[in-house]
C-alpha cells in the first residue's frame, strides 16, 4: 500500500511538473499569471513623437509607452490610426490607451480619462524669415494655417473666433506646406513639431515666433476610455518613470535637450 502511494505521488509530481512547472503534487503554489497585453492606438504622423520610419512606428511616445507599460507589468501592441479615429477607438473602448502628443484639456476630460502629464509644450508660430509678424497679435487679419482638430486650431479660434475664415485647418502637416507656398501668412502648431520641421527644412528660410502670453503651457497625457481600470497602474508607473535616468535619456534622444521635470510637475 505504501509503495503504491509512493509511485502515485511520484507520477503526480512528474505530470504536474511537465504541465504546470510545479515540483510537487497538491501544492498551493502556481506559475505567475502572464502579463496582459494592452492595445494602444496612436496617430503616427507627428515626428518626433510618433511617425513611420521604413514602415516601423518610432518616436518619443512609442518608446515612452513601451517603457511605462513594462514598468507597470504589461506588454503592448501599438496600432496606427487617423487623428479622429484614435479618439473614436478610445471612446468606443476597442483600444485600452492612446498616446500621440494628446493635450489634456477640460473638454476632453469630459469624455476620456488621462494620466498625469509626461510632456510640457506650447503653441508657437512659424513664419518666413522676412515676415514682420512678431507676436500672436500680429496674426489678426492674416491667414493662418493650423492642424485640424488639434490645440493649434483651438488656440487660434480662442484668439480670433471659431468661424474666422482666416483660420485654415488642414491635416497631415499641410499647414506647413501652405506656408511654404504662400497660401497662408503663418502656421501655428506645437512648438516641438515646429522646431523639428524648421530644422528638417532649412531650405525654406523659416523661423519661429513665440508668444508665451498668448499661448499657455500644454500638458500631454496618455488617454484612456472613461472609467478604465488601467489608468491607475499606468499612471503610477509613469509618475515613477519620469524621475528616472531612462526618461531623461529618452527625452534627450528625441529632443536634443534635457527635460524640465519641475515644469512637468507644476
Amino acid at each position: 500500500m505504501n509503495k503504491i502511494r509512493k509511485i502515485g505521488a511520484v507520477a503526480c509530481a512528474v505530470v504536474l511538473s511537465a504541465v504546470m512547472g510545479l515540483s510537487g503534487c497538491g501544492s498551493a503554489s502556481s506559475s505567475p499569471t502572464p502579463s496582459k497585453t494592452l492595445k494602444v492606438v496612436t496617430y503616427a504622423n507627428w515626428n518626433p513623437f510618433e511617425y513611420l520610419d521604413k514602415g516601423k512606428m518610432v518616436g518619443f511616445d512609442i518608446d515612452l509607452i513601451q517603457a511605462v507599460a513594462k514598468k507597470a507589468g504589461y506588454s503592448v501592441t501599438i496600432k496606427n490610426a487617423g487623428w479622429e479615429d484614435m479618439f473614436s477607438q478610445i471612446q468606443g473602448k476597442s483600444k485600452d490607451m492612446a498616446i500621440s502628443g494628446i493635450t489634456i484639456t477640460d473638454d476632453r476630460k469630459k469624455t476620456y480619462d488621462f494620466s498625469s502629464p509626461y510632456f510640457v509644450s506650447r503653441q508657437s508660430i512659424v513664419v518666413h524669415k522676412d515676415s514682420s509678424i512678431a507676436s500672436a497679435a500680429d496674426l489678426k487679419g492674416k491667414k493662418v494655417g493650423v492642424p485640424s482638430g488639434q490645440t493649434g486650431q483651438t488656440a487660434m479660434e480662442k484668439l480670433f473666433g471659431e468661424k474666422n475664415p482666416n483660420i485654415i485647418a488642414s491635416k497631415n502637416g499641410l499647414h506647413y506646406m501652405q506656408l511654404i507656398h504662400g497660401e497662408v501668412d503663418a502656421a501655428v502648431g506645437d512648438d516641438t513639431n515646429n522646431k523639428h520641421f524648421i530644422e528638417s527644412n532649412k531650405q525654406y528660410d523659416l523661423r519661429i515666433v513665440r508668444d508665451d502670453k498668448a499661448f499657455a503651457p500644454e500638458y500631454f497625457g496618455i488617454m484612456f476610455p472613461k472609467g478604465s481600470t488601467y489608468r491607475d497602474p499606468i499612471d503610477k508607473a509613469l509618475a515613477s518613470f519620469i524621475t528616472t535616468k531612462e526618461y531623461s535619456e529618452m527625452y534627450q534622444k528625441w529632443f536634443g535637450t534635457a527635460p524640465n521635470i519641475k515644469d512637468l510637475k507644476s
